[in-house]
């Protein structure tokens, strides 16, 4: 977008929300200022506030915060809405711009969109829900920490205390209509290779390099888009003290991903094929840690979450369409934990890079597909 940046003056009221909450930085484990934030606006609505210890035992810049509103009509199916409160970290300020309807950042990092497009749109769908009266079957918002870096507020949260009988979360790029039915598995690696040290110009012979031996690892793996459900990536690799020094130590760390956990297993398989590969022929050792940050999962027509975002998005004038993700959501915790929910692409752009965006008529449109699910909450059969 090359358009000057216009004012933000006379903006619907959740982007002037959801802007002011991205210009908090909030990366995962420093979410201490924007959860006060939030905090501050569900008192104002008076909601029952909850939170949990994930701040100390994680840990985290806040813990997972319930927001409670009681049920002001008979009958009907209490709800849940989900959002995150982290981002990736910023490598550069937040400043909100407006530029051809889209909200963006007017520095070169992110915007923060992912995820406070959806607390924000949360935030305003209570504030009319509260402002018109509008009578509800129950609704809780549950707003998590750390989720960038594994799910791991959503991972920690125990759901019984909840009132709710399902849940929604916005937190995928796509047409809003869209429903994430699918995402997948993710195992982290985390590998070392350990070899000797010695002085790179005078005894290289001696030296056994940690770095070469990390380098014919990643060679040999394979990565990338791997199939139709399953990527793996390198994510980082540090190694080695000085150029005048063969490499004692280098680390590297991985992920592989898919829906398909038979497709998984053989992935994982030969990622690790490849370390202890590498490390027998450069005669270094490797140590190894392999974690399952979250579990995949399968959805259809039939799931009550699914059937109700479905009919309330049909109720819109939109066309819901059930599509599978390459990405994890809190929605991949909630369920292993037992609750059901489901995750509502909001029309997010680019997220994770400095051309994130979204429109402000994205933002209002989900405003909108919140109170729908509300009303088809209260009208739903218990």
């Amino acid at each position: 977008m090359t358009a000057a940046p216009e004012s933000l003056d006379g903006l619907p009221p959740v982007a002037r929300l959801m802007a002011r909450l991205c210009e908090i930085p909030s990366p995962s484990r420093q979410e201490g200022a924007v959860a006060e934030a939030v905090r501050s606006e569900l008192r104002a609505l008076g909601a029952e506030l909850i939170e949990d210890g994930a701040a100390e035992a994680l840990p985290a810049g806040c813990g997972n915060i319930v927001a409670r509103f009681p049920a002001t009509a008979e009958g009907g199916v209490p709800i849940m809405f989900g959002a995150h409160l982290d981002t990736v970290p910023p490598t550069a300020p937040i400043e909100v711009v407006l530029v051809d309807g889209h909200l963006t950042n007017r520095h070169p990092t992110i915007l923060g969109a992912d995820d406070k497009a959806a607390v924000a749109v949360l935030i305003e769908a209570m504030r009319r829900v509260r402002g018109e009266g509008r009578p509800h079957a129950g609704i809780e918002l549950v707003l998590t920490p750390c989720e960038e870096i594994g799910l791991r507020g959503a991972d920690a949260f125990d759901p019984s205390p909840l009132r709710a009988r399902m849940g929604f979360v916005y937190d995928h790029t796509g047409p809003i209509g869209d429903i994430v039915s699918s995402a997948p598995a993710l195992h982290r690696i985390e590998a070392t290779f350990v070899g000797r040290g010695a002085h790179a110009g005078i005894a290289p012979e001696a030296g056994r390099s940690a770095i070469e031996a990390a380098a014919r690892a990643v060679s040999r793996m394979p990565l990338g888009r791997i199939g139709p459900d399953t990527t793996a990536n390198v994510g980082t690799v540090h190694g080695g003290t000085a150029t005048n020094v063969v490499a004692e130590r280098c680390t590297l760390t991985a992920e592989a991903r898919s829906r398909d956990e038979v497709a998984l297993s053989a992935q994982l398989t030969a990622m690790m094929d490849a370390l202890t590969w590498a490390a027998s022929e450069c005669e270094v050792d490797l140590e190894t840690r392999v974690d399952r940050e979250f579990a995949a999962y399968r959805l259809g027509e039939g799931d009550p979450q699914v059937r109700m975002a479905r009919d309330a998005l049909a109720g819109l004038g939109l066309e819901p369409r059930l599509v599978a993700s390459g990405g994890g959501s809190d929605v991949n915790a909630f369920l292993r934990n037992g609750f059901p929910a489901v995750n509502l692409c909001n029309g997010m752009i680019d997220v994770h890079t400095p051309d994130e965006r979204i429109a402000v008529e994205s933002l209002e449109r989900m405003v909108d597909v919140t109170l729908a699910l509300v009303d088809a909450a209260r009208e739903a059969s218990s």
